[in-house]
């Protein structure tokens, strides 16, 4: 089911399947909702462990995560990510950041069961 709701969240952004970066990303959401210290260190925690994962190197999930939030922030709904992330966003957000507001979003709205 968690699986189910970051798919749908990825997708209601503008992130399509189609990109390599959509499954780490969707992986990566579900460690961080899992577990929050990884987002205390994506670079060495998070990339690592996805690269493990799908038997990729750190370089391309680092890489493919980044194309996926510019796909978002110049194509996809740029509207719903300022609304999830609950301030104005005036430049792409890093991908620590973006993994923060998506996982925050996805947490605050499993316990109230609110709908995107």
């Amino acid at each position: 089911m968690q699986e189910q709701k970051i798919e749908y969240l990825l997708r209601s952004l503008g992130i399509g399947a189609t990109y390599r970066g959509y499954r780490y990303l969707s992986y990566g959401i579900q460690l961080c909702l899992n577990d929050e210290d990884y987002l205390l260190s994506v670079s060495k925690l998070l990339y690592p462990q996805i690269a493990k994962h799908y038997n990729a190197s750190c370089y391309s999930v680092e890489r493919d995560i980044r194309t996926v939030i510019k796909v978002c922030w110049d194509r996809g709904n740029k509207q719903l990510l300022q609304e999830i992330a609950l301030r104005p966003l005036c430049t792409r957000p890093p991908s620590g950041e973006f993994i923060d507001i998506l996982t925050a979003y996805l947490r605050h709205n499993s316990t109230n069961a609110s709908s995107i």
